[in-house]
């Protein structure tokens, strides 16, 4: 049996996991990415180590911890917008990242000067429910 490849969402994946380990020591519990045509969205999951998870407990502590990583993530973000490079062959013009500090997930989102609105819901949808973009002209 041979191995295959793996896909251009899996790679993103693992640099994903590899840069925020790199990045804060600590890596999160699983990633989602989602690709489609000039945006990429990478949802990082239980990515908020245990003492980040704490102080998120209060307003104060969830800003203190959603600007910490907002800042990290926009002025240490160029060695994986170079690794998202070399696997798409796609320059990234722009990204940046949300954090949800009440359940330790954050979201960077790399685009082409789109408007990205990101909605996290409470279960997954089974993928068959659901296809492609829309358009209103």
């Amino acid at each position: 049996m041979t191995k295959t490849a793996a896909t251009t969402a899996q790679q993103i994946a693992l640099a994903a996991i590899a840069f925020e380990r790199r990045l804060t020591g600590h890596a999160p519990k699983w990633v989602t990415v989602v690709l489609s045509e000039g945006t990429l969205v990478v949802t990082l999951h239980g990515a908020l180590s245990p003492a980040q998870k704490a102080m998120a407990q209060t307003p104060e502590g969830a800003a203190k911890v959603q600007e910490y990583h907002r800042e990290l993530f926009n002025t240490s973000s160029h060695p994986l917008r170079q690794e998202i490079k070399r696997i798409t062959g796609v320059d990234v013009r722009e990204a940046t990242a949300e954090i949800e500090s009440t359940t330790g997930t954050v979201v960077k989102a790399f685009t082409t000067g789109t408007v990205v609105q990101v909605f996290l819901l409470t279960d997954g949808v089974p993928a068959d429910s659901w296809s492609g973009s829309g358009s209103e002209q």
